[in-house]
């Protein structure tokens, strides 16, 4: 079902993605895509597409980590960031059977101290998804302990219907309506 509702969207949002490609390619010419090693289940490594928000000599490191990240972002990059635009190429993954739309956000290669938590918790054996229980409970705002704690919950209360509330609840939380309640 993800797959099939993934490429549907792929279709129906093909002309977002070529706006949102030629304006990045427009702006810092190609590749369009970024595309980074994640973990996904089982620790299993993967290539995961975004929409590129970044100038193509930004170092290879973590937007927090680099000195003054505001310098390697592309005009368009924040907007993109802020209505999670960017994240639409996961929607390839997904077809691609290497994510879901609702699991754990896929670490990156190097976050071994958050893959120990998850391999710990059981947590690393769900697919990985575009958004998740963690993701609308605090995102990057929480530690890597409750972050594990709240996939872990996710995982043995899975169901449809918790599914579709985060779905639910990703939109608004990207419309930025933070009133939504817990």
């Amino acid at each position: 079902m993800n797959r099939v509702l993934a490429l549907l969207l792929l279709v129906l949002l093909s002309p977002l993605f070529l706006v949102v490609g030629l304006a990045i390619f427009l702006e810092d010419g190609a590749p369009v895509f970024f595309v980074q090693k994640r973990v996904g289940k089982d620790y299993s490594f993967f290539p995961m597409y975004k929409f590129r928000t970044m100038k193509k000599n930004t170092p290879n490191v973590a937007t927090h980590l680099l000195e003054n990240p505001k310098q390697y972002l592309l005009g368009l990059g924040g907007l993109l960031r802020k209505l999670s635009l960017d994240e639409l190429p996961n929607l390839i993954n997904i077809v691609r059977g290497e994510m879901v739309f609702v699991g754990p956000r896929p670490a990156l290669y190097n976050q071994e101290d958050l893959m120990a938590l998850r391999v710990a918790a059981g947590v690393d054996q769900q697919m990985p998804g575009i958004t998740g229980w963690a993701q609308i409970n605090g995102r990057d705002s929480i530690s890597l302990e409750a972050k594990v704690a709240l996939e872990k919950h996710y995982l043995e209360h899975k169901s449809l219907g918790l599914d579709l509330k985060i779905l639910w609840r990703t939109v608004f939380k990207v419309a930025g309506d933070q009133s939504v309640s817990h």
